[in-house]
C-alpha cells in the first residue's frame, strides 16, 4: 500500500494533469474515479482519497497555468500506476473463534426487491467466508408481513434465489419468517415471564413522545401475570391493529432515545403472500433475529453497520435469557455515485411496466449489471477490493467498469454502430476499393476477422457528421473524407475523397451501405437508442460481450436470434 507521502505526490501529480486538460481548472471526479479503478488497495480509504484530492485541488488552482506546467513537467508527466488484484485471503480478517466445517451464515434479504448493488456485499463476503471456512450459508427470507408502504411479494422469493444463483452463490438451505412465528411466540412468553417487558395499548404518538422524553408509559407497571394476559388477547384477535404492542423494557434513560423500550410484536391484519391471515402477530426484525440466529446455530453475523441496533437487541434478549449469541462483524455504507437506488421506486416501476423487469439498467439490480455485460467475477472482485472497513465509501462507477474492462477487453470482439445514421457519399472513392478486411480484436488473432465490403456509400452517426462539418475526418482502418460545411436535415451527405494515408484527423465509425444491420440499444436510462451496425453483429451469440468501437461495450440480449431483427444489444459501460 502507498505510503501517504506516496499518495500525496500521485495525488497532486493527477491534479495537475488534469488541470493541464482543463485550462488549469481540476476536476476531482475523474481524479477520484482513476485513483480507485487503477489501484484496489485505495478503495477502503474513499473518503480520505477524496479529501485529499479536494484539498489538493484547491492548492492547485492557486497556481497559474503556466507554473502548473512546469511543476507537472518536473513530477514527470503522466500517473501510471499498476492495477493489483485484491486477494480477499491476504486481506480480509479471520472470523473470531470460528472453526473450519463449523461455521455457518445466513443471509437475510427482505422480500420486496431484487437484490442490487447495494445488497452486492452482503452477498460476497459471506459467501467467502462461507467458502473460506468449508461452512454453511443459510438464505433465511425476513418476510414478516411489512406494511403498506413495504410488502412481501412472493415473486420475489424467486427472483432472490435466481439472483443468487447467477451470481454463483449455492445456499445450504431456504427458510422463511413466516413459518417461524410459533419458535418466536416461544420466546416472546420466555421474555415476558421474565418480566422484562410489558402490552402497552398507548396510541403510536403518545408512545413515540414517552420515548423521546424518557417517561414510562402507564402499562409499564404491569405484572408478569398481567402481561401475559393481555399477550394472549393479542393473541386471539381482542386487539386491532395499532392497539396493543408488545414492548421490551429498557433504560428510559438511556442515552439513545430509539433504544429505550423497543416493540418487539405488533399486530397486523395485512394478507400475507405465502400464509395469509394464520398470524397477526408479528415480531419485528431485530427479535426474530434474536431467536432465530440461536436456533439455526448461526456461528457469525456479517452485516452492514447501519444494522447495530439489531445487535443492540438481539445482545439484549440474549443477556436476559442467559444465552452467549454469535458475534457480529460489520461493514460501512458502499454506494455507486451514478447508481440511484430505491427499492420501493423500483418495486412500482417494474410493476407497473415502467421498467423492463427487474433487469432495467435503473434498478442497479445484479440482474441488470448481468445483462449489461458486468462479469460476475468483476462485481465480486470489485466488492471484495473494500473488504470490511466500517468507513461509508462513495465510489464513482468507473471503479466498477475498469474492474470488468480488465475481463472483457481482451476477449470482446470488435464491431462498427452508428446511431441515428446518416448516409454519406464519397465522390472520387477509388474503384479498387471493393473490401477491406478488419480484425475482430486489434490484439488477438485468434479472434479472425472479417470482411466488409465497399460501394463509396457509408453509413455514420449523424451526431458525428453535424459535430465534423466542413472538416477532414477518417473513416477508421479506411480513408480519408472531406465533410461538407452544412450538413442537410434529411437525405444523404456528399463528401469529397480525400486520401488513403492516415493522417491525424478525426475518426469516426462507419458502415458499408448495403451491408448492415438494424439495432436496438437499451441505455442506461432505459431509452432505446435506434442505429446499424455492420452485418457481422449477426453473428454474435444471445448473451454475447462485445465493443461497440469508439461507442462502448454491449451485451446481446439473452432472448435474441440471429433470425431476429433489429439486433437487440443493452449498453454496458465505456
Amino acid at each position: 500500500m502507498a505510503s501517504p507521502l506516496d499518495l500525496s505526490q500521485r495525488v497532486r501529480r493527477l491534479v495537475l494533469e488534469n488541470a493541464s486538460a482543463h485550462s488549469g481548472a481540476p476536476q476531482s471526479g475523474p481524479i477520484l474515479a482513476r485513483l480507485l479503478a487503477t489501484d484496489p488497495t485505495l478503495r477502503p480509504r474513499a473518503a480520505e482519497v477524496r479529501g485529499l484530492v479536494e484539498s489538493t485541488i484547491a492548492a492547485v488552482s492557486g497556481i497559474s497555468p503556466a507554473d502548473q506546467a512546469v511543476e507537472l513537467g518536473r513530477l514527470g508527466g503522466p500517473e501510471t500506476v499498476a492495477a493489483r488484484p485484491v486477494r480477499a485471503a491476504d486481506e480480509l480478517p479471520e472470523l473470531p473463534e470460528a472453526t473450519k466445517g463449523k461455521v455457518v451464515l445466513r443471509l437475510a434479504p427482505f422480500p420486496s426487491g431484487a437484490l442490487h448493488i447495494g445488497n452486492a456485499r452482503m452477498v460476497f463476503l459471506n459467501d467467502y467466508y462461507r467458502r473460506r471456512y468449508d461452512g454453511r450459508l443459510l438464505l433465511v427470507f425476513d418476510d414478516t408481513v411489512g406494511s403498506e408502504e413495504k410488502r412481501v411479494d412472493s415473486e420475489l422469493f424467486g427472483v432472490i434465489q435466481e439472483d443468487l444463483r447467477r451470481c454463483g452463490v449455492d445456499v445450504d438451505g431456504v427458510l422463511y419468517k413466516s413459518d417461524r412465528l410459533a419458535t418466536h411466540y416461544q420466546w416472546a412468553e420466555r421474555v415476558i415471564a421474565l418480566g422484562a417487558t410489558y402490552v402497552c395499548v398507548c396510541p403510536s404518538e403518545l408512545l413515540q413522545a414517552n420515548r423521546r422524553a424518557g417517561v414510562a408509559c402507564p402499562e409499564r407497571t404491569e405484572t408478569i401475570e398481567e402481561t401475559q394476559a393481555l399477550w394472549k388477547r393479542m393473541l386471539s384477535g381482542e386487539f386491532a391493529p395499532g392497539e396493543a404492542v408488545l414492548r421490551l423494557k429498557t433504560d428510559l434513560q438511556g442515552p439513545d432515545p430509539a433504544f429505550r423500550d423497543r416493540v418487539l410484536f405488533r399486530i397486523s391484519d395485512l394478507d400475507h403472500p405465502r400464509v395469509g391471515h394464520r398470524w397477526r402477530v408479528w415480531p419485528l426484525l431485530e427479535f426474530s433475529w434474536a431467536v432465530d440466529d440461536i436456533e439455526l446455530g448461526i456461528t457469525h453475523v456479517l452485516r452492514g453497520k447501519d444494522l447495530v441496533m439489531e445487535d443492540r437487541m438481539e445482545r439484549h434478549v440474549w443477556d436476559l435469557l442467559g444465552i452467549r449469541g454469535p458475534p457480529f462483524l460489520h461493514w460501512g455504507l458502499l454506494r455507486v455515485r451514478e447508481a440511484k437506488i430505491s427499492k420501493s421506486k423500483s418495486y412500482v416501476e417494474v410493476k407497473s411496466g415502467v421498467y423492463d423487469g427487474w433487469a432495467d439498467p435503473r434498478t442497479w439490480s445484479l440482474a441488470s449489471l448481468v445483462r449489461r455485460g458486468i462479469t460476475v467475477d468483476s462485481m465480486r472482485s470489485f466488492t471484495m477490493s473494500f473488504g470490511l472497513s466500517l468507513a461509508d465509501i462513495e465510489v464513482p462507477a468507473e471503479t466498477l467498469y475498469a474492474e470488468n474492462r480488465t475481463r472483457i477487453d481482451p476477449i470482446a470482439r470488435r464491431r462498427m454502430f452508428a446511431a441515428d445514421p446518416v448516409t454519406l457519399q464519397v465522390e472520387g472513392f477509388p474503384a479498387d476499393l471493393i473490401s477491406v478486411t478488419l480484425p475482430n480484436h486489434p490484439e488477438r488473432q485468434e479472434l479472425g476477422d472479417r470482411t466488409l465490403p465497399l460501394s463509396g456509400s457509408f453509413l455514420l452517426a449523424r451526431s458525428d457528421v453535424v459535430a465534423h462539418a466542413g472538416e477532414t475526418i477518417r473513416l477508421k482502418d479506411l480513408a480519408n473524407v472531406e465533410l461538407p460545411a452544412t450538413i442537410p436535415d434529411s437525405g444523404p451527405v456528399a463528401g469529397t475523397f480525400a486520401g488513403r494515408e492516415n493522417r491525424r484527423v478525426p475518426r469516426l465509425q462507419w458502415i458499408p451501405e448495403g451491408h448492415s444491420v438494424s439495432v436496438d440499444l437499451l441505455d442506461l436510462q432505459g431509452q432505446h437508442l435506434v442505429g446499424v451496425a455492420e452485418a457481422a453483429l449477426r453473428d454474435a451469440a444471445p448473451g454475447e460481450v462485445l465493443q461497440f468501437e469508439r461507442f462502448g461495450f454491449v451485451r446481446t440480449e439473452d432472448d435474441w436470434t440471429p433470425r431476429s431483427s433489429p439486433v437487440r444489444v443493452c449498453y454496458g459501460h465505456p
